[in-house]
């Protein structure tokens, strides 16, 4: 069992980051949200005590079922930050 090992700290590592907080987007400055969306790619952030969103930088972060929405929260610094898009379920109805 070679592999056994190497798969489980694979598994375990991959847990801890999933059950890791997110970052609370209003305790933090516009631009660092923008560079950690930006160098993560994907990123959920807190946007208020109970709510949470996920932001991606462009449309390779969103399923293909999904669209991009632009995405403007409020920062430590500024009460309208873009900080990149959230992903939509396509309304088929509407032919999006």
């Amino acid at each position: 069992m070679q592999f056994g090992l190497p798969v489980v700290l694979f598994i375990a590592a991959g847990s801890a980051a999933l059950a890791q907080a997110p970052h609370t987007a209003q305790a933090m400055p516009c631009r660092e949200i923008v560079s950690i969306i930006a160098s993560q790619g994907a990123v959920v952030l807190r946007t208020g005590p109970n709510t949470y969103d996920r932001f991606v930088g462009g449309p390779g972060g969103c399923p293909l079922n999904q669209f991009t929405e632009p995405a403007w929260i409020k920062s430590a610094d500024r009460a309208q930050c873009f900080i990149g898009y959230r992903c939509r379920d396509t309304d088929l109805d509407n032919g999006q």
